[in-house]
Parts: structure tokens; C-alpha cells; sequence
């Protein structure tokens, strides 16, 4: 059974950091691209690309997170992670992660909520 596990998610101030990850057990994630979408309920909870790392580690990054967010991945430990600095307002929300490879994975996602 594939699981993916998000964890990190918190309450932080306007300006913080904060470093999200994924678990993931059931599948290799060294062969999967891994992502990182969000949801908030004022659009209509519909998944938000946020950034994209390919098995041969190549990066993507929205526009409104390039420069702040980073995503890496530990292949040994069978992990991905998001670090998330200069978190403004607008980017609360519930934070999922994402494998693909033949198949799609989601987590359950972590709530991030950032105070002005």
C-alpha cells in the first residue's frame, strides 16, 4: 500500500520559514517526479502547483513562490521536502504532496498558516 505522509506544516509569523515533508512508503521515490500542490478553501480547494522536482532532480517553481521555496529530495531516506522562506499571508494553505510516475500519489496533506 502507497502512503505518502506530509509533515511541518504549523502557524508562523509573516517573514518565518518553514520546512515541509513528505514520507513517502510503499513505492521508491527515486524513480517518481515529486511535487508539492496547495489548496485553500477561497478557490474552491483546487490544487495549486507549487513546485516540482524530477527524478533526475530537475526543479520547477511557480512564479509566485521562485526565490522563496525550494524542494529537495533524499532519496535515502525516501523523502522530499519544501523549504518555505519569507512566507507571506497568501501563502496559508493546506500544502499536498504529489509522486508520479505510471501512477499518481497524494498525501493528506499539512496545514501552513501564515500571520500578517
Amino acid at each position: 500500500q502507497v502512503q505518502l505522509v506530509e509533515s511541518g506544516g504549523a502557524l508562523v509569523q509573516a517573514g518565518g520559514s518553514l520546512r515541509l515533508s513528505c514520507a513517502a512508503s510503499g513505492i521508491d521515490v527515486s524513480t517518481y517526479d515529486l511535487g508539492w500542490y496547495r489548496q485553500t478553501p477561497g478557490k474552491g480547494n483546487q490544487r495549486e502547483f507549487v513546485a516540482r522536482i524530477t527524478n533526475i532532480h530537475m526543479t520547477e517553481y511557480a512564479s509566485s513562490v521562485k526565490g522563496r521555496f525550494t524542494i529537495s529530495r533524499d532519496n535515502a531516506k525516501n523523502t522530499f521536502y519544501l523549504q518555505m522562506n519569507n512566507l507571506r499571508p497568501e501563502d496559508t494553505a493546506n500544502y499536498l504532496c504529489n509522486a508520479v510516475r505510471l501512477s499518481n500519489y497524494w498525501g493528506q496533506g499539512t496545514q501552513v498558516t501564515v500571520s500578517s
